[in-house]
């Protein structure tokens, strides 16, 4: 990824934190410049991203991009998605899937990193870990957040993980991709064509 070169950003890509604690060497992972308009906040790289070096690089991002409406190039670009997990490196598997996010991340560069994206205009919520995180004492589980996302409209959005493994949430769930993705699509396309 060619960032703007900022301080912060240089920063984040020197962090060793929580290095011994992941199983491969630190890699954060992530895409933000000043004028993104849309912040994806999503859990961590997986391997795949990881080993491209850029989020949603595998078959999530794939699904992902399809529920925006947007192309590959419209994606990375970073004056228009900020993409910012909240652990910036792979954290490794356990049975079922990936570990968490690293608990160390989100408290050290979250609230720097959210001031310094002070353009956004919509804020993707993937997952479990990212809602706590900006979705604090909302509904108990991700289908009534997601249930509920006018509560949250037009500033953010609740979304499940687009990973393979939520395949069989999305088939009990129809109502997801009937009423959700076409305003999410739209919504999309106002903000980057600059009309809210």
């Amino acid at each position: 990824m060619n960032y703007t070169s900022s301080p912060l950003m240089e920063r984040i890509r020197r962090c060793t934190l929580c290095e011994q604690h992941l199983p491969l060497a630190p890699k954060p992972v992530l895409q933000a410049e000043r004028n993104a308009k849309i912040l994806i906040a999503a859990q961590a790289p997986g391997k795949l991203a990881h080993e491209a070096g850029r989020p949603f690089d595998d078959p999530s991002g794939d699904r992902l991009r399809r529920w925006l409406g947007v192309s590959h190039e419209q994606f990375y670009d970073p004056g228009l998605f900020a993409l910012v997990p909240m652990g910036f490196c792979y954290p490794g598997t356990r049975a079922g899937g990936d570990l968490p996010p690293r608990p160390e991340c989100a408290p050290t560069w979250r609230e720097e990193l959210l001031e310094y994206l002070s353009q956004i205009k919509l804020t993707l919520v993937i997952g479990q870990y990212a809602q706590a995180y900006h979705l604090p004492n909302s509904e108990r589980t991700l289908t009534e957040r997601v249930g509920n996302w006018r509560k949250y409209w037009p500033a953010q959005l609740p979304l499940p993980h687009p990973s393979g493994r939520n395949n069989r949430w999305l088939a009990k769930n129809p109502w997801f991709e009937q009423e959700v993705i076409p305003a999410l699509q739209i919504r999309v396309q106002e903000i980057l064509n600059n009309q809210s």
